[in-house]
């Protein structure tokens, strides 16, 4: 039986480093951000660092739930994930996703995911709404050496995690 990763937990005392060292040695098939070039890199290593922050791991329900926990807390919102959307970086993640099952298969397990995941997705937005306090997306350098639960309580994602 596989053991949950220790970054998952709300309460990781694991800094953020070992956190996404822990992140990178469970998911060898994803894209290593430092394989692409430095533009492409820098998002892509942003989306890894919020799985770990936001406890998530990558499976489809919690790649949606990750979206839109960053859209709602981070300083990664709605508005900037459009203006990313127009670069290869995020074609990347994409391409990530589907590059063994194919976009029908994508297309079917957001679908097969979106029940289960509303409700939470509508709990999250009821309690990150007003949010002032912005967690970081592309500028966590200063975190890396700090533990998930002091980064997850000094932005108040606690609540959040399950």
């Amino acid at each position: 039986m596989n053991q949950r990763p220790r970054y998952t937990d709300k309460t990781s005392t694991q800094t953020l480093r070992e956190g996404l060292a822990e992140y990178y040695a469970l998911n060898p098939h994803i894209t290593p951000p430092d394989t692409q070039p430095p533009e492409f890199a820098k998002i892509l290593l942003a989306h890894d660092v919020g799985h770990v922050i936001y406890g998530c791991d990558t499976g489809m329900y919690d790649e949606l739930k990750l979206l839109s926990l960053s859209w709602w807390t981070s300083e990664c919102t709605f508005q900037r994930y459009l203006e990313m959307r127009n670069t290869p970086a995020v074609d990347v993640m994409y391409k990530d996703m589907i590059r063994e099952k194919g976009a029908l298969w994508l297309y079917i397990a957001v679908l097969r995911i979106l029940p289960s995941l509303i409700p939470e997705l509508i709990s999250i937005w009821f309690k990150t709404r007003n949010r002032e306090k912005r967690a970081p997306f592309l500028d966590f350098q200063p975190w890396l050496d700090r533990s998930l639960v002091d980064i997850r309580q000094a932005f108040d994602l606690l609540p959040l995690i399950e």
